[in-house]
Formats: structure tokens, C-alpha cells, sequence
């Protein structure tokens, strides 16, 4: 499935219709005065979250969304119809921004939030409105008001409890398939994941919760280098970051090198929002099962925890330690 995390869209309210000026028209009755009826509203344009999209892939291929207008009125004391709302669904978790203005308009972050991005025109009244003492036959009706246009910019930042994070080939992909029935690409090249994954992770009997893969993060990626800068958003709603780093082949001073890849991240995202520095955080030694992991992760892990970070060494591959992975994130989440 493709990933679209951010589109611009057009949106044109409808315009309510005129109201009416017509006059009783009955035999035996020569005074039937004013009977002009009002215009319809025209339809408006209504964002709405649904739990059921993951991405903004549909409003790609339509980025033109117009209400009908309202009818007029009709004598008779006739009311023209409304037109109908146009609902536009989107994913939980967009936020809604004027595209001209760069205002935030809503932060649709629940199953049932909805905005009316464009309000339809209100109908004008009939001349039935403007009869007095003092003017028994008004020829006077109102126009409908004018809709509203409005470019809009929309933007995905995904909802997930935890979010896990590092450099490519960390194996987070791993860990998310090893812990929920997410099945995304894997390999050993650099940028295997080009879009989040998202998996759902039971946690006891009774509880789960939603663990994110976000790709493409390196040295820069608050600059918009990789794919960093693009995702980081994505990152920025998670309760709790699983911060992964491993040995690379290559790595002269393996310990050296594992630190430094982490330290670089949290410098990153710290760069990209300040509030990340405050995120709850586990820090994950992954590959466990590679003897050159096993060698330092004892000692890296000392080193961490002296800094005050919660340390884990586990293995995808093999499924070890993941209980102690789970129950570290568990704790974080309560």
C-alpha cells in the first residue's frame, strides 16, 4: 500500500440559493399578499477522522472537493431545498492547516473529530419576510450568501504508543514483525523501510498497545537528510521511543560506534523538536545473537545506565529477552 502523509487540497463550499418574490395568486382572494419562500443552504465540506484509513493515498487522486448550492425559493411559501454536506475522510491523526496562512485549523487526533473546513452560504429570504403595515406588497428578496474557498494542507502524524527509532539496520522492522503481525519489507540494505509500520502488540491477556517502525533516520535527518525529515513527525506523538543501536560491520571500536550512532539520534530529534528530549525512552541493544553483540552488550550497557537510561539487550532473531523488552515498555506505558 503507498504511504501519503501530506496533500494539498482545494475545497468550494456551495452557495445558498435566492430567496423568492411571489405573490398569492387565488381567485377570491385579490389581497393574498407576499408568499415568496427562502433559499436552501448550500452543501459545506466536513472533515472527519476515520479509524479506518492509514494514509492520505485517496485525496492524492482527488484534490477538488465542491458543494452543491442551495435551490431557490418558490412561491407558495416554498423553502428551496439544502444541498447535501460533502464529508471528506481522512486518517486519525491528520492535522488540517490553512495552506495560505500556514494556520492550524483542527487536529483531528480522535475517531469521531470533524471540522467544517468550508461552510455552505446561507439561503436568502423570500419576500414573505419583508411584509409590514406600511408595506403590504414587498418586491424585496435576499441573494444567498457566496460559499467559501479554501486551499488546505494536510498532514499525517501517525498515532502510536511507542515508537521505535535508530539508524537503518538497527532491526527495528524486525522487532515490530517479531511482535505483532506487521509484516514489512526486511532486508540488509540501507533504507529497506521507506514508510512507517505499524503493528498492534498484545501485552498480557487484556492489554496491547501500537508499535511503530520509523525509517530513515541518520546523522542530519533533522536537516532533511535521508528520509529523517519526513518521518520525523511521526515520532513526535509517541509515548514512549524504543531508541535501537547494534555493532555494524566495520565498526573498528564497536562500543564506541554503538554509542555514537545513538548519541546522534537523540541529537537529532532533539534538534528537530525539543520536547523529544522528554519522551520516556528505552534504549534497545538489538542483535543479541550476533557473538559481536554479545561481547560489548554488557559493557555498553553500564555505560548507559550510568547516564540514567533504561537499558535492553535482545534478539528478534531468536526471540531473546523480548519478555524483557515488553515488560520495560509496558511499565513506560502505565
Amino acid at each position: 500500500m503507498n504511504f501519503v502523509d501530506e496533500v494539498e487540497i482545494d475545497v468550494q463550499s456551495g452557495r445558498g440559493g435566492d430567496g423568492c418574490v411571489s405573490f398569492r395568486r387565488e381567485r377570491f382572494r385579490p389581497r393574498g399578499g407576499p408568499d415568496g419562500g427562502d433559499g436552501g443552504r448550500g452543501g459545506s465540506i466536513i472533515l472527519q477522522a476515520d479509524s479506518g484509513l492509514s494514509t492520505l493515498l485517496d485525496l492524492r487522486y482527488t484534490k477538488v472537493y465542491r458543494a452543491k448550492n442551495g435551490q431557490p425559493g418558490l412561491g407558495s411559501d416554498k423553502f428551496g431545498a439544502s444541498a447535501d454536506d460533502i464529508i471528506v475522510r481522512v486518517p486519525v491523526g491528520t492535522l488540517v492547516y490553512d495552506a495560505e496562512s500556514n494556520d492550524l485549523l483542527a487536529d483531528l487526533d480522535t475517531g469521531d473529530a470533524k471540522i467544517t473546513v468550508a461552510r455552505g452560504g446561507n439561503g436568502g429570504r423570500g419576500n414573505l419576510h419583508f411584509k409590514s403595515s406600511v408595506n403590504r406588497s414587498p418586491r424585496k428578496a435576499e441573494p444567498g450568501e457566496p460559499g467559501e474557498r479554501r486551499r488546505l494542507r494536510l498532514e499525517l502524524k501517525l498515532l502510536a504508543d511507542v515508537g521505535v527509532v535508530g539508524y537503518p539496520n538497527t532491526g527495528k522492522s524486525s522487532l515490530v514483525a517479531r511482535l505483532s503481525r506487521a509484516r514489512p519489507k526486511i532486508a540488509d540494505y540501507p533504507f529497506t523501510t521507506l514508510v512507517p509500520t505499524l503493528g498492534v502488540v498484545a501485552l498480557g491477556e487484556e492489554s496491547s498497545f501500537v508499535m511503530a517502525d520509523v525509517p530513515g533516520l541518520i546523522e542530519g535527518a533533522a536537516d532533511g537528510l535521508g528520509l529523517g525529515y519526513r518521518f520525523l513527525r511521526h515520532v513526535e506523538r509517541c509515548k514512549v521511543l524504543v531508541h535501537l543501536t547494534t555493532w555494524e560491520p566495520g565498526d573498528q571500536e564497536g562500543t564506541e560506534a554503538m554509542i555514537e550512532r545513538l548519541d546522534i539520534l537523540e541529537n537529532e530529534m532533539k534538534r528537530y523538536n525539543p520536547e523529544m528530549a522528554a519522551k520516556p525512552r528505552i534504549i534497545g541493544i538489538s542483535k543479541l545473537d550476533l557473538p559481536e553483540v554479545k561481547d560489548r552488550a554488557v559493557q555498553i550497557a553500564k555505560i548507559l545506565k550510568d547516564r540514567g537510561h533504561e537499558v535492553v539487550a535482545f534478539s528478534s532473531a531468536t526471540g531473546e529477552n523480548l519478555d524483557g523488552l515488553l515488560r520495560a515498555i509496558g511499565k513506560r506505558l502505565n
